[in-house]
């Protein structure tokens, strides 16, 4: 991405159109209205952006009123207002609203459309501490010269995403370590809410039987996944399904599977594999906001095209532009 996109105060605009769209401006009838629930979404996106934690970013907000005039905050909320705004904006349910509310900016700015041809998944893992590989390394070994590695629970989580704009369809956080399958359902079921998809490329941590026949018979979208598990064996695989990936996985789309490790790549990258939370819901919520905050990074590319026409336009859940407010 260019330096122009990369602009906080664009970063917060995007995120506080996209709250505004799913969220009310005040979770109870008797709030203080010192602030509205967007505000508190667009800034939440903004500290995942700069890499901030609570108290950093209610520092740099105080430090930089032209960022609070960007979304009209007033007063600069105290770090625990965003850390219990965090917990309570970031619920699934919620979540899930603000995800479909990025695919559908992303279809009206004609970044992708509503039926995705080609979409890909898988699961990555994220560090839950700070610490460098050098010292995980070393104190692997501690003691045992003979093991390598140390196997500890760690963050994880399974996402689709559209092979050709990169924007993310479906995020499923949980713990690892753990087979990839256990949120294969999960999150084809959360893209199908946003996007109708027709072929979808996952690794072999995907493959089943009952994975083709959930998908093909009963969401109708086409899987391609290497039929690799169990015994490696010059049979063919009993499964009607698993045996034409077998016989056929070569001569289809395959080979664009690697989009989703590029997705993988941007999030650590770009917002960092280390989480700062510790409990594991507060993980799940931190995974989330950083998806979320990507989706928005991406939008970034037509946020001038779809922003800042005269009135800011109104987008439904559908992604289609209904005209200008007021």
């Amino acid at each position: 991405m260019s330096t122009t996109s990369k602009s906080p105060r664009k970063v917060l605009l995007v995120a506080y159109h996209v709250g505004k769209e799913c969220l009310r401006p005040y979770a109870h009838r008797c709030s203080p209205r010192k602030f509205t629930q967007p505000q508190l979404f667009a800034c939440l996106v903004l500290k995942e952006f700069l890499n901030l934690d609570y108290r950093g970013l209610a520092g740099l907000l105080a430090d930089t009123p032209e960022l609070c005039r960007a979304i009209g905050l007033e007063t600069v909320p105290h770090f625990t207002t965003f850390q219990k705004a965090a917990r309570r904006l970031l619920r699934c349910e919620r979540f899930k609203r603000m995800l479909g509310q990025t695919v559908g900016l992303a279809i009206a700015g004609k970044l992708m459309k509503h039926r995705v041809k080609l979409a890909a998944m898988d699961g990555t893992g994220l560090e839950s501490h700070h610490a460098s590989s050098y010292y995980v390394k070393r104190r692997a070994h501690g003691g045992k010269t003979w093991q390598k590695t140390t196997y500890i629970r760690f963050p994880k989580v399974g996402m689709v995403c559209d092979c050709a704009s990169h924007m993310i369809l479906a995020v499923v956080p949980g713990r690892g370590p753990g087979p990839d399958i256990t949120h294969f359902k999960q999150a084809l079921d959360q893209a199908l809410q946003h996007v109708r998809i027709n072929d979808l490329l996952a690794d072999a941590g995907y493959d089943s039987e009952r994975s083709h026949v959930y998908a093909r018979q009963h969401r109708h979208v086409r899987t391609h996944i290497p039929a690799l598990a169990g015994r490696p064996t010059r049979k063919l695989p009993t499964g009607r399904y698993r045996r034409m990936m077998r016989q056929r996985l070569n001569k289809t789309k395959y080979g664009q599977r690697w989009q989703i490790e590029t997705v993988n790549s941007m999030l650590k990258r770009l917002l960092g594999s280390a989480l700062r939370a510790r409990t594991y819901w507060s993980q799940c919520r931190e995974i989330s906001l950083r998806a979320l905050s990507l989706n928005i990074m991406i939008l970034l590319r037509i946020c001038t095209e779809v922003f800042y026409r005269a009135g800011r336009p109104r987008f439904m859940a559908t992604g289609c532009i209904c005209g200008p407010r007021g």
